[in-house]
């Protein structure tokens, strides 16, 4: 059974001013997603599953689905506010939903073999696409689930620091993760981040999480309880979110899973402000002028 790739592209994206997951970036206006799914093919996936709010369901199917169309299956989760269907009978008030691991949990119903998750405005290159596609035809299992570890010099901004992900990593798996909120290039083109406003040095072949995870539909019996508990631990924190490092950290704390750091060099780029689209549009322009995609990715 070909594995299936579930793109996050629900959220608002209130700091870019409009729906970045459809705006266009190559040179025939393709979108990030675009690409995450033409790589997606070509490692072999079998189907695309958009999260995605109900409202943008029309604008999906317009731009994607012409594209797609006799080249892979696509479907459609709806991540919302509801929180009876995970038996949770409280009615919170939020402005938005309850983060990523609780829009994985939204395809629970629609998911039945080995996937893995991405974001919807990040570009990970082919590299990362194919190992994840072997990994989940040969060695996924319920209690043996996987990243992708980027290089962290591979993920880095010239125009200031970002937060990443730093896994702790033992043997070939991950034992947990650090969030450091302002990782960094220094002049002299090494890499550190800061803490408690002391700087301290970082490997640049750091492996990093860019959240892109792999599963078997084991995942959603298992995060579904944590989810619940976390719900009624934040229902009067409107900003609390129940991300997947979460749930990894708590199935790796409980021995129920372990987390497979798939190495990759592949270069990442994203975009979160507006000031990113030329940096963006200018990284797919130079992938394209190499070869390494065409320059109208579906004719």
């Amino acid at each position: 059974m070909k594995p299936t790739l579930l793109i996050l592209a629900a959220g608002m994206a209130s700091r870019y001013g409009s729906m970045k997951q459809v705006d266009g970036f190559g040179p025939n206006g393709e979108t990030i997603i675009d690409y995450s799914i033409y790589d997606a093919i070509n490692a072999g996936f079998g189907k695309i599953s958009f999260i995605i709010r109900e409202e943008f369901l029309d604008s999906f199917k317009a731009i994607f689905e012409p594209k797609l169309a006799g080249r892979i299956e696509t479907d459609y989760v709806f991540q919302n506010y509801d929180l009876k269907q995970f038996g949770i009978d409280e009615e919170i008030e939020r402005a938005k939903p309850w983060g990523t691991a609780h829009a994985v949990l939204a395809a629970r119903n629609q998911v039945n073999e080995p996937f893995c998750v991405i974001n919807a405005d990040d570009f990970y290159g082919f590299d990362a696409f194919k190992k994840m596609a072997d990994f989940l035809t040969s060695e996924v299992a319920d209690d043996t689930y996987s990243i992708i570890g980027y290089q962290v010099d591979r993920t880095l901004s010239d125009h200031g620091s970002v937060s990443r992900g730093v896994c702790q990593v033992e043997d070939g798996k991950m034992v947990a993760i650090n969030e450091r909120l302002k990782v960094y290039f220094k002049e002299d083109g090494t890499v550190a981040y800061e803490e408690d406003d002391k700087e301290f040095p970082l490997d640049p072949l750091t492996r990093v999480s860019m959240n892109f995870w792999g599963f078997t539909p084991a995942v959603f019996k298992q995060s579904l309880p944590m989810f619940k508990d976390f719900v009624e631990a934040n229902k009067t924190n409107p900003k609390a979110e129940f991300f997947i490092p979460l749930v990894a950290d708590g199935l790796i704390k409980s021995g129920e899973a372990s987390f497979k750091v798939i190495p990759t060099d592949a270069k990442w780029f994203g975009v979160t402000y507006k000031e990113d689209k030329p940096i963006v549009q200018k990284s797919i322009s130079d992938l394209v002028e190499n070869g390494t995609y065409p320059a109208n990715l579906w004719s």
